[in-house]
């Protein structure tokens, strides 16, 4: 019996060029052009000059690499990363750039598990892998060399002449929006997602050779730690995707720290972010940098505020319940404790923040020298908020039990995520609680800020990470609030009435480095007492 044979579709390198790119202009474009529509809204001729053109040069980018050998992996590489960065523009109006590439790379499987949800997979089977199999099944005709450079010039020169005309003529208006709506372009599909992971792939080789330079080698305790009896005790909680805007210590109408109002914490209500991910701001929290002259390359070249604690002879550790602890603790005690087996408070990969409590009764109770705990919390992080908090923080409801938000209606997200502040409200209360336990045996303070906030629909917008130049506030404001026991206020000369006195002045991240090190009395070339937050209210020694 003869096996029937089934020959492959051909088609030309052109005309195949040509639907793929309209394949990638029309449907893994859709945020592009609604927000290209919404940017020129009030110039329908320029939005349509701006449209044809970049069309045309999409179409011309694509030509140029029509050859041989080389069209199938480039196409096929266009419509993978178009599909994919599609789900994410389209689904919750994110911007795929450097950071998020970077936290692709870094996020843990239990992380991960969260965004590879059903809609994602067919979105991506549907979008993605299925137009990639179809040019790669497809046979393509190509005609000898000189031919074939002859008839694409002939395409890609009046093209690219057009699109050159079209921007001349509307260049003021383009270059507005281009400019000052940076929102449009960074959604456009492949090109923003393929430069974002090419400047991370850049980055990440700079750093394979990069030395880390000493920092803050001279630095000492001061008179105040010298003198104290018992040992003093920072806990450092670093917060995760907790937005100020949610806080109700900043206003927000629903009481979502009722714990730490109990206790009467200082709380400054207009912070900002270093940035929008945690791959930006946790490390520029740590750096001594301030966000203006913060770079990565700068922050895993020099050493960073737990390195400078310690050579004060400062015992730190680092407890991580999140993905890491990027590059900051790579010389200090670590310890990860999210992937914890037979705990109640763990399940899949992940633990909620309860898990830091027990270990940290312990720790504080066999602590002998002066020492800064950091606390990297899992937090508010999206879009499973509902597995952030156990059951009896579930105060606020209906609340969303699903990953894919857009299954749940508005009000249940914010629910969910409110739910999340109020367990953290827990969590940081109990930290404080803990300290004052152990009173007798040491002088306690907790300090906690987040590393960037959250949108939960604002403006179709829904997660983090935006870029940093049109991020909203909700994303930036950050909550910054501190809690000192008493002895810990008499040891240092810290007058906390002072703090809640001018606790609406404008803070940042730039000021957490320069804090702690005041809040352990560290002398140090690097401390600048301008930027820590509690020096107004520290009588000076």
């Amino acid at each position: 019996m003869k096996i029937p044979t089934f020959s492959r579709p051909e088609i030309g390198s052109i005309p195949l060029t040509l639907i793929v790119s309209a394949y990638l202009l029309v449907v893994t474009n859709t945020t592009f052009w609604s927000r290209s529509a919404a940017a020129f809204s009030s110039n329908k001729t320029s939005l349509l000059a701006f449209s044809v053109a970049i069309s045309l040069l999409t179409i011309c980018a694509l030509v140029t690499l029509s050859v041989r050998y080389v069209i199938k992996p480039v196409l096929i590489l266009c419509v993978l990363v178009a599909g994919v960065a599609s789900y994410f523009t389209d689904t919750y109006g994110v911007v795929v750039d450097k950071e998020m590439v970077e936290s692709a790379f870094v996020t843990t499987g239990a992380e991960a598990g969260h965004i590879l949800t059903p809609h994602f997979v067919l979105h991506v089977l549907v979008f993605a892998i299925l137009p990639a199999v179809m040019i790669g099944v497809v046979r393509i005709r190509h005609r000898p060399f000189l031919q074939k450079a002859l008839r694409n010039l002939a395409l890609i020169l009046p093209a690219f002449a057009v699109a050159l005309v079209l921007i001349g003529y509307n260049y003021a208006a383009i270059a507005f929006v281009a400019r000052e709506r940076k929102e449009v372009l960074n959604v456009f599909n492949p090109a923003a997602p393929l430069s974002s992971a090419v400047r991370f792939a850049l980055s990440a080789y700079k750093e394979v050779d990069a030395v880390v330079a000493p920092f803050g080698t001279d630095a000492r305790a001061g008179d105040r730690l010298a003198a104290e009896k018992k040992p003093v005790v920072v806990v450092v909680v670093a917060g995760e995707t907790a937005r100020a805007a949610s806080f109700s210590l900043d206003g927000y109408a629903r009481e979502t720290n009722p714990e730490l109002k109990a206790l009467g914490v200082v709380n400054f209500t207009n912070t900002t972010s270093c940035g929008t991910a945690t791959a930006v701001s946790l490390p520029c929290m740590f750096s001594g940098y301030r966000r203006t002259e913060y770079s990565e390359s700068k922050a895993h070249t020099r050493q960073n505020l737990v390195d400078v604690l310690t050579h004060a002879d400062v015992n730190v550790s680092w407890w991580d319940n999140n993905t890491g602890s990027k590059g900051i603790a790579k010389l200090i005690d670590y310890a990860a404790i999210n992937g914890r087996q037979n705990s109640p408070l763990c399940h899949e990969g992940e633990c909620l923040d309860g898990i830091f409590l027990d270990g940290l009764d312990s720790k504080l109770a066999t602590i002998k020298h002066d020492s800064v705990i950091v606390l990297h919390q899992l937090g508010s992080h999206g879009p499973g908020y509902f597995g952030r908090y156990p059951e009896e923080y579930r105060r606020f409801k209906p609340d969303c039990r699903t990953d894919e938000l857009m299954n749940c209606s508005h009000d249940e997200i914010v629910n969910a995520y409110d739910n999340t502040i109020l367990y953290t409200d827990h969590i940081l209360a109990s930290v404080a609680k803990l300290l004052a336990k152990h009173e007798n045996t040491m002088s306690g303070a907790m300090i906690y800020m987040s590393d960037h906030g959250e949108s939960l629909g604002e403006n179709g917008i829904y997660l983090h990470g935006a870029p940093y130049a049109i991020a909203p506030k909700e994303q930036t404001h950050v909550p910054f609030i501190s809690w000192f026991s008493p002895s810990y206020a008499r040891t240092m000369g810290l007058d906390t009435k002072c703090l809640l006195a001018y606790s609406d002045a404008a803070m940042s991240h730039d000021n957490l480095f320069h804090t702690v090190l005041g809040m352990m009395n560290i002398q140090t070339d690097v401390y600048n007492r301008e930027l820590d937050a509690f020096a107004p209210c520290v009588a000076r020694s």
